[in-house]
């Protein structure tokens, strides 16, 4: 039976941060691998039988950053589910299981988060055959982690000690516990680290939810069904998706039924849900450090130091956490990088943007990086990939003027078409329909000086898009 990988991408899963002074977009600071961890978590399954290209769960605003990370891994034909609001992990996945129902009833679906690292890929997999098995008799599988230490980060599992074909019933769901209780259970023995990661039968999930929680079920139901396909995406209707309770699956479903079994993993799993849990995992130097990116540091021990966009210096530092971006610079003790939520939270309430967006921003045709902006004017690089195609357009309170640094561009201004190299440029007034492509086979950069009473992305009224966005306006 062929198994689909249902994945929930969020936090650090999808972050791409490019090198700075690196011309090539394909050239990113990573944060384990080569790979995003998205893509990691989409690798690690390659070798495994059976396996057919992921449903990917995401925001809309992570949408093109999802798309372009499965392509460059050759990942064809991904499906991927927008969801308008975040309502956890209960409504995401049922989402998933009823969007496969629509094609295969009998479905057999992988969860899996995109930010979990697992270094023991062939251990992986036999935990993943195990599953398989209990999830063909309609069982509800989890994956539990057999802990290394007393950690209060993670929920627990607590399991009986009969083996039933490599899996054992869950007899207890707990909270995050304290240091003590942690503890207790380590030396137990009995206790497993939550995952968050599940097999099942679609059908099987359905049936069972619409039992514990049939709201969940029903309203996620008309989401699905009330879908719009945008471009390569799914649309959940935002409108009945979120009045869906705001539940995690394990509270929704897993806590409730009696037909659930885990599958014991020691397979040097982590869930890097931090930058502290980042530093846990990765090679460190003979001070106890690691640096990614332009780092210079003097006596400077136990950190991890991450520099994306300019040269960052330390001297005499110890236990910190650094992380510099083009949107923000973000300093933490070891010990307290795990707060770095109650931050943006302020940041929130203040409505600042930097708290939800990113400066650079990733489009079908290919991104813009918003490199600086003030009062009646912006300006913005903007990378237009082999083939891509801006929309026909016009606005109305901003003017543009676009200079060439890479490629060629084929230009629309009025009844006007026309190409710019290296070095050429053009001014597109204000309410001129205008146009942009690439038709070469190589990138084209251009920065492009916006000037104008108002600068925001919702001031382009669309005339012609290959994208389909026109009904956008």
């Amino acid at each position: 039976m062929e198994i689909i990988p249902v994945i929930l991408s969020g936090g650090f899963g999808t972050r791409l941060w490019p090198l700075s002074r690196k011309q090539n977009p394909k050239q990113y600071l990573s944060l384990i691998s080569d790979y995003t961890m998205l893509q990691e978590t989409i690798l690690r399954l390659s070798t495994f039988d059976s396996i057919a290209d992921p449903i990917i769960l995401c925001n809309v605003d992570h949408r093109f950053l999802v798309a372009e990370q499965c392509q460059q891994i050759n990942i064809k034909n991904p499906t991927i589910l927008l969801e308008p609001v975040s309502r956890n992990t209960a409504p995401a996945i049922t989402a998933a299981a009823l969007y496969t129902i629509k094609k295969s009833h009998d479905a057999m679906l992988l969860v899996l988060s995109a930010d979990h690292v697992i270094q023991d890929v062939e251990e992986f997999h036999k935990a993943i055959s195990i599953a398989s098995k209990q999830a063909q008799k309609g069982k509800l599988t989890t994956f539990g982690i057999v802990p290394t230490n007393a950690n209060t980060g993670y929920g627990y599992i607590k399991s009986s000690k009969e083996n039933n074909g490599g899996a054992y019933k869950v007899e207890e769901f707990v909270e995050k516990p304290d240091r003590i209780t942690a503890k207790k259970y380590l030396d137990q023995g009995d206790y497993l680290w939550n995952s968050g990661m599940f097999m099942f039968k679609a059908n099987t999930l359905i049936d069972k939810l619409a039992v514990h929680s049939p709201d969940i079920v029903k309203l996620v139901s008309d989401a699905v069904n009330k879908a719009t396909q945008d471009l390569d995406f799914i649309r959940l209707d935002r409108q009945i998706f979120e009045t869906s309770p705001s539940v995690s699956i394990d509270y929704a479903l897993m806590e409730k039924s009696d037909s659930v079994v885990v599958v014991h993993l020691d397979a040097g799993w982590t869930d890097v849900g931090s930058w502290s849990a980042l530093y846990n995992i990765s090679e460190k130097d003979s001070n106890g450090n690691i640096f990614k990116g332009d780092v210079t540091a003097k006596d400077t021990t136990n950190s991890y130091i991450y520099a994306s966009n300019h040269v960052v210096a330390t001297v005499g530092v110890d236990n910190l956490i650094v992380i510099h971006t083009s949107d923000a610079t973000f300093i933490a003790s070891q010990d307290k990088a795990h707060e770095v939520k109650t931050i943006v939270s302020s940041l929130e309430k203040k409505g600042i943007d930097e708290a939800h967006s990113n400066r650079k921003v990733f489009r079908p045709w290919g991104w813009y990086d918003s490199i600086e902006k003030s009062e009646n004017f912006q300006v913005k690089k903007l990378y237009v990939k082999p083939g891509g195609k801006l929309s026909l357009q016009m606005h109305h309170k901003r003017a543009e003027h676009w200079v060439v640094v890479r490629g060629i561009a084929t230009v629309t201004k009025g009844d006007q078409t026309f190409t710019l190299e290296k070095g050429d440029s053009t001014y597109i007034p204000l309410g001129v329909t205008h146009g942009l492509s690439n038709t070469a086979n190589k990138p084209l950069e251009i920065i492009e000086v916006q000037s104008g009473t108002y600068l925001g992305e919702d001031d382009i009224v669309r005339f012609e898009d290959i994208y389909g966005r026109i009904k956008e306006n």
